[in-house]
């Protein structure tokens, strides 16, 4: 892992799938995580961890279904949410979005309970980071 700081932007710019979460870095047990999405994800939820989201740009839709009925919350550029464990979820991009994710690593993009899981959605723990050749960070960029 890089010592280094992490352009945001030039690491949502390295991939171009959508629903396929790339592993920026780590902190302590967990997994930092940038996603591009567009359209539905897949109902699912995460029995034993929150997942938190933080929208970069555009627009996020997460549908909850809760024990009162199901919700939906928006989240424009820079607002931030957390699912709780156990709650089943949906999120969702009508006109895409980029967003940052932090999950303990290991977990998977879908969940430990989901529905079918679609083509456009990529089951994973996460990617690892398409860096630039020669680009490793020796910790003293500015």
């Amino acid at each position: 892992m890089s010592i280094g700081p992490t352009d945001l932007a030039a690491a949502l710019s390295s991939f171009d799938q959508l629903w396929s979460p790339r592993v920026v870095t780590t902190v302590n047990d967990y997994d930092v995580r940038v996603a591009k999405v567009a359209g539905e994800h897949v109902w699912h939820a995460h029995d034993d961890t929150d997942e938190f989201f933080l929208v970069i740009d555009g627009e996020l839709r997460i549908a909850l279904r809760e024990p009162d009925g199901e919700r939906t919350v928006v989240l424009g550029k820079g607002s931030v949410f957390v699912v709780p464990r156990g709650v089943e979820h949906k999120p969702s991009s009508e006109h895409g979005a980029s967003l940052l994710l932090f999950e303990p690593s290991g977990t998977s993009s879908v969940g430990d309970r989901h529905d079918e899981v679609p083509d456009h959605v990529d089951a994973t723990t996460g990617h690892a980071l398409d860096r630039p050749a020669g680009r490793a960070s020796s910790g003293d960029d500015r």
